[in-house]
C-alpha cells in the first residue's frame, strides 16, 4: 500500500538567513501581491521567492537560480541524516484553542487508479501547469500536500506524540496567532516503526490535489526525458500525514456566491425551490450558522439562501430520496453530500449554472468566511449567496473510498500548513 520514507530535508540555516518566522509564508494560492512583496521586504530570503516566483523574464528559471544561490551561500542546508519531521499547529477555531499534529515525510506517488492514494475533489488545470513548470525548473518541493490516514488504534499518533515530548526544534507564531512547531526525528528505530505502520494503509488527500497530480506529471515527465527511473527521488512527494481521527481536525465550510447572472429574481428562485425544499424566512443573520448546524445534527440537509440586508431563507431538503432518482450513477456517499444537493437541485437546475461554469467561476465564486458571504451581497458584489455546513471528515473518506470526487471547493481544512520549515530536494 502506501510507501513512505524519511528524507534529508532542505532547511533554512537561521543563523545565516534570519528568524524562521520571517522565512516562512502561508500557501502560495492565498497570498496577495501586496503580501508577497511584504514578505520579501521583511526578509529577502523568504520562501515566497521560491514558492511563488515573479522575478525576471522567466520567473521559474529565476527560482532555480535563487535556489542554487541560497544553497551555495549556506542559506539553505541539507539534513545530515534522513529524517521524519513531526509538525504541529496550535490554533483557535470556533472560539476554542486546539492543535493538530502529524508527520512530514516522502510518499511514493501512485496513479489514483491503483487505489493507494485517493483524491476527493476535482482540480483546475491552470494551477497544475504552474506547479509543474516550477518543479521542472527547481526539482524541489517547497511545500507539502496534506494527507489523511485511517488508524483506529492511533498507533502512529502515539509514536508521534512520544517522539515529540521535548521542545520543538523549530517554533514560531504567525500573524494569525497560529503557532507552528517542528521536531526533527532521526532515530532509526522510530523511523522504521512509522514507515512500517503505513504498509497496509491508504492515503486520502485532504488538501493539495494540485500538488499531488503535479507530482505524478513531473515523475512521468522525468522518466520520458531520461532524467529519472523508477525508484528515484522523483517518484516521491513531500506530504503531511494526519490521523483521520485526530481530535484537532477542523474543516470549515466553503460558501457559494452567485454573481453576474443575466437575470436574478429571488421570488422565482424560491418558487422553484418549493418543489424540493421546506422554506423558512428569517431577518437577521446572527443565528444562521447555528440553525443550519441544528438541522445537520438531525441528519437533514439545510442551506442559508442570503438575499441581502439581513434577509435570508432557510432551505431544508424535504426528502433525500430525490437525490437517488436524480443521480443514480453516484454512490450514496456522494449523493448525500450537502454540496451535491445544493449544486444539483439549486445551482444547476434552478440557476442554470452547469459544472463547466462552476469550474471556470463565471457565475460562482467561493469563500470560507461567513461574513464575506453576507457582505458580498449587501455590497452588490454578488446577487445572492448560499451558506453551507462544513463537510465531515468521514464524508470525505467515504466519497474517496468509492473512487469518486466531490465538487471543487467542497472542503477547507483549517489551518493551512505553513510553507518553508522544510523542503524536499528531489535528488
Amino acid at each position: 500500500m502506501a510507501q513512505i520514507s524519511a528524507f534529508k530535508g532542505l532547511r533554512f540555516d537561521t543563523d545565516t538567513a534570519g528568524n524562521i518566522r520571517s522565512l516562512c509564508c502561508p500557501p502560495y494560492d492565498i497570498i496577495s501581491e501586496q503580501q508577497r512583496l511584504g514578505y520579501i521586504n521583511e526578509n529577502e530570503y523568504n520562501i515566497i521567492r521560491l514558492e511563488l516566483p515573479k522575478e525576471g523574464e522567466n520567473p521559474y528559471a529565476t527560482a532555480k537560480d535563487i535556489l542554487k544561490l541560497w544553497e551555495d551561500k549556506g542559506v539553505l542546508i541539507r539534513e545530515e541524516a534522513p529524517a521524519l519531521y513531526i509538525y504541529e499547529e496550535e490554533f483557535t477555531a470556533y472560539g476554542k484553542r486546539n492543535s493538530i499534529k502529524g508527520l512530514i515525510c516522502r510518499l511514493k506517488v501512485e496513479e489514483f487508479s491503483k487505489g493507494v492514494v485517493l483524491p476527493h475533489e476535482f482540480t483546475l488545470s491552470k494551477a497544475k501547469e504552474d506547479r509543474l513548470n516550477l518543479m521542472k525548473a527547481t526539482n524541489c518541493n517547497f511545500s507539502q500536500i496534506y494527507g489523511l490516514y485511517m488508524d483506529e488504534e492511533h498507533t502512529s499518533l502515539s509514536t508521534i506524540d512520544k517522539a515529540s515530548e521535548g521542545d520543538a526544534d523549530l517554533q514560531f507564531t504567525d500573524d494569525e496567532g497560529i503557532t507552528h512547531r517542528m521536531w526533527i526525528v532521526t532515530d532509526e528505530r522510530t523511523i522504521a516503526k512509522l514507515v512500517a505502520d503505513f504498509d497496509s494503509r491508504k492515503i486520502y488527500i485532504a488538501d493539495g490535489h494540485h500538488r499531488y497530480e503535479t507530482a505524478l506529471n513531473y515523475r512521468n515527465w522525468c522518466r520520458e526525458e531520461g532524467i529519472s527511473k523508477e525508484g528515484d527521488a522523483q517518484d516521491y512527494q513531500m506530504i503531511f500525514l494526519c490521523d483521520m481521527g485526530h481530535p484537532g481536525l477542523v474543516v470549515f465550510p466553503t460558501h457559494r456566491l452567485v454573481r453576474d447572472l443575466d437575470s436574478f429574481n429571488k421570488e422565482q428562485v424560491l418558487a422553484k425551490c418549493e418543489k424540493y425544499f421546506d422554506i423558512e424566512k428569517h431577518t437577521g443573520t446572527d443565528n444562521m450558522e447555528q440553525l443550519l448546524c441544528d438541522m445537520d445534527k438531525e441528519g437533514r440537509k439545510s442551506f442559508g439562501f442570503y438575499t441581502g440586508q439581513g434577509e435570508w431563507y432557510q432551505l431544508t431538503l424535504k426528502d433525500l430520496s430525490v437525490m437517488d432518482d436524480l443521480l443514480p450513477e453516484l454512490s450514496i456517499a456522494s449523493r448525500r453530500l450537502d454540496v451535491t444537493v445544493l449544486h444539483s437541485l439549486v445551482l444547476e437546475e434552478i440557476f442554470g449554472i452547469d459544472k463547466e461554469n462552476m469550474a471556470q467561476q463565471i457565475n460562482l465564486t467561493y469563500t470560507k468566511f461567513f461574513e464575506e458571504a453576507v457582505s458580498a451581497v449587501d455590497e452588490g458584489k454578488a446577487q445572492c449567496s448560499f451558506v453551507l455546513n462544513p463537510t465531515k471528515v468521514t464524508e470525505i473518506r467515504d466519497v474517496a473510498s468509492e473512487g469518486e470526487k466531490m465538487p471543487q471547493k467542497s472542503t477547507y481544512f483549517y489551518p493551512k500548513m505553513i510553507t518553508g520549515m522544510v523542503m524536499n530536494k528531489l535528488d
